[in-house]
């Protein structure tokens, strides 16, 4: 991998993250914030990994599998709460969150 191939991975992999970051901040359905997360976990992924084949390392493979098992766990309990506040109080924006507290 020559050194310009990583430098467009990395400058693809800071704009998945900032996408995601400025999707997480304009959003708030809470689906919607759930997909932005997976897509701020992405540019990370891709980085570690571009990073790891540049040096021809295997750790940048390991981080890769790290941070799609955390995004996996992620997507799961987020879910699973999407799910649960949907049935009690039917509910889909993270504002109306703060408002169930009491």
């Amino acid at each position: 991998m020559s050194a310009t191939t990583l430098s467009l991975l990395l400058i693809l992999a800071g704009g998945l993250f900032v996408t995601g970051f400025f999707g997480l901040l304009a959003r708030r359905a809470i689906l919607f914030q759930l997909i932005s997360l997976e897509l701020m976990l992405a540019g990370p992924a891709l980085a570690f990994l571009a990073g790891g084949a540049f040096h021809g390392s295997q750790q940048g493979q390991g981080m890769f599998v790290l941070i799609v098992i955390l995004a996996a766990a992620e997507v799961a309990l987020g879910l699973a709460l999407y799910l649960a506040l949907g049935r009690v109080a039917d509910v889909e924006d993270s504002d109306t969150i703060t408002r169930l507290r009491h």
